[in-house]
């Protein structure tokens, strides 16, 4: 499949709207980011204790329409969606099958499986002193500053750390004029939100095909991070990254590309990659019908779902959805309500 998955979009962006009749960006929003974890109460107390996330729904589902869903035979899922601000969290424990791989050690930036999300917030120095108080796993020593050179994020403050899985996190300070006009309202919360995802891919262009072009999300701005700084953020000796961010007209959370030129893309997704292993992420997108989507989708591109229909029960917040892998297998669950 994946050698010719080029020709595929390019099909796909010039074609197939046209013939479905779409009018519009097939994606709507961003709804949440979401991620595997090994033991729920565990993240839970980590999200809730350390970065201000409240609890807002913890659910379980098991049944033969949620192991078509992801792809798992037997599946027994807890679900916890996890809110900062307006936007939000979904952590998930597969209680059955129990056996969840480990994130792949060491793991580092330039690797196509890595992604993080990047949480704002009000004061820097404060928000590292709470991660100290938590021995809190550092990827980055400290915080670095992106330096005047690069114009397009000159001043922004960033530092890299991991949850107790090892799923990679980012924390984020905006001067004035950078960053989006939410993330300058007044108030008294240290931690605001999530401004967006980062995933590594192996090339922006054939990324843009299938996240721009075919899901009409919109570009945000760019920008290539080099240096001293770039390397400590990353604990990546000689980094020089390729940052391509694209947004929904609904705001944040977005989608940030990172493509890593040096040290070149590392290890690629595994092909047996499941929704079970810790290593999973999704982004949860809505769009207007998903059946309709995953009949584009799944039968040119790969599916994680067996099918595509009706969630009975509406356990999980929306009526229809299916996950799909993008270029390097990121998972994408596309829903509608």
């Amino acid at each position: 499949m994946r050698p010719h998955l080029g020709a595929i979009w390019l099909l796909i962006v010039f074609l197939l709207p046209r013939a479905e009749g779409w009018a519009g960006p097939l994606v709507q929003a961003v709804d949440s980011i979401g991620m595997t974890v090994s033991d729920m109460d565990r993240s839970i107390r980590f999200y809730r204790d350390v970065l201000t996330f409240k609890p807002v729904s913890d659910v379980e589902v098991d049944g033969p329409e949620y192991d078509r869903f992801w792809g798992v035979f037997g599946a027994r899922v807890r679900l916890v969606r996890m809110q900062l601000g307006e936007q939000a969290l979904e952590l998930m424990q597969f209680l059955s099958p129990p056996d969840a791989r480990p994130i792949p050690a060491p793991s580092y930036s330039n690797d196509l499986w890595f992604q993080h999300v990047a949480i704002v917030v009000r004061d820097m120095d404060e928000a590292w002193a709470r991660l100290r108080k938590h021995h809190v796993r550092q990827i980055s020593p400290r915080p670095q500053t992106i330096p005047a050179s690069n114009v397009a994020a000159a001043g922004i403050r960033a530092i890299k750390f991991r949850d107790p899985d090892g799923h990679n996190l980012e924390l984020l300070w905006f001067p004035q004029g950078k960053g989006n006009a939410r993330w300058h309202q007044p108030g008294t919360d240290l931690f605001l939100g999530i401004d967006h995802t980062a995933i590594t891919v192996r090339n922006t262009d054939k990324s843009l095909q299938f996240y721009r072009d075919l899901l009409g999300l919109m570009m945000a701005g760019g920008s290539l991070n080099v240096g001293m700084e770039q390397e400590h953020l990353d604990s990546l000796p000689g980094a020089r990254v390729r940052v391509t961010g694209l947004k929904t007209e609904t705001g944040p959370p977005g989608v940030e590309f990172l493509e890593y030129e040096l040290p070149a893309a590392g290890r690629p997704m595994p092909s047996d990659t499941s929704p079970t292993d810790l290593w999973h992420w999704h982004v949860t997108v809505v769009v207007p019908d998903a059946v309709a989507a995953m009949t584009i989708l799944c039968a040119r591109v790969f599916c994680v779902s067996n099918s595509g229909g009706p969630m009975h029960d509406r356990a999980l917040g929306f009526a229809q959805g299916f996950l799909v892998r993008d270029p390097d297998g990121h998972t994408l669950q596309l829903v509608s309500r």
